[in-house]
């Protein structure tokens, strides 16, 4: 797991796409997500983040959501991706790779950027 303190803005921006990515692995709840984000890298969520976010995927049709019984403990909402959902993933790491793409381009160094586009006369 990283230690790395993310700043929220990017968080905020890529948060969705990476709980859809999770989701496509199969149904899991809450806490299981948040460990799963952590250990691949995100960092540990805040309260009040995550579970937010789940209600609005839910509204969009982009997950369902199933109460389970635990073993041993309280229920556990489980959330699980739907077919619309698997369309935003799909849309969303597309456009992150643009994204990533042409901000990769425009952090380099000059000396490391292709050569723009000869202009037109």
């Amino acid at each position: 797991m990283s230690e790395n303190a993310w700043p929220a803005e990017w968080l905020r921006g890529v948060l969705e796409p990476c709980v859809l990515r999770v989701l496509a692995d199969g149904p899991t709840y809450g806490y299981a997500i948040a460990e799963r984000l952590a250990d691949l890298g995100l960092g540990r969520l805040k309260g009040g983040t995550l579970y937010p976010l789940l209600g609005r995927m839910e509204s969009s049709g982009y997950v369902t959501v199933e109460w389970r019984a635990g073993a041993g403990g309280p229920g556990r909402k489980f959330y699980e991706l739907t077919e619309a959902g698997r369309t935003a993933l799909a849309d969303a790491t597309a456009r992150w790779e643009q994204f990533t793409t042409t901000t990769r381009s425009i952090l380099a160094p000059a000396a490391d950027r292709p050569d723009p586009t000869p202009e037109v006369l």
